[in-house]
């Protein structure tokens, strides 16, 4: 369902749940993301997030909890990250939520957590606004164990 306030699409076997809100700023992406096609998925999202970025709220919080994705999903969400780091408002902030397995996340060094995220972080080199990356560690259930911040 799409209108100017709120993009939902319901999770599927092999696409991921998209809820988002102008209203709130949330925009959440989660679940597997290994759609035979991609562009179906995120197309409409894409489409949504180039309306948001006309009038966003000050905090923009995108969350992308997603346990796998493909090539197809990663293209499309580096785009999605793209588009939303050009927010034109300098001193709006968007902050990127990443979520992993605590175990991966426990194994992590410094070194490792800054090679995981150099894709987003060479995608938003060109940004317009401030961006806050925070990772996260969960448990089989999806609960928070740990968490960092890094500012970009």
């Amino acid at each position: 369902m799409k209108d100017s306030v709120c993009l939902i699409i319901d999770a599927s076997a092999k696409t991921p749940q998209i809820d988002m809100s102008s209203i709130t700023g949330e925009l959440l992406i989660s679940g597997r993301s290994i759609p035979e096609n991609a562009t179906a998925i995120y197309d409409p999202v894409y489409r949504w997030i180039e309306d948001y970025r006309k009038n966003p709220r000050q905090i923009t919080n995108l969350r992308l909890n997603l346990e796998y994705f493909n090539t197809a999903s990663s293209l499309w969400i580096s785009k999605l990250i793209k588009t939303l780091s050009q927010i034109s408002q300098p001193d709006y902030v968007l902050f990127i939520h990443l979520y992993f397995d605590i175990e991966e996340f426990d194994g992590m060094e410094s070194e490792d957590i800054k090679d995981a995220l150099s894709p987003i972080t060479d995608i938003i080199s060109q940004a317009t606004v401030s961006i806050g990356i925070k990772v996260y560690g969960t448990d089989s259930t999806g609960a928070i164990i740990k968490e960092s911040i890094i500012l970009v």
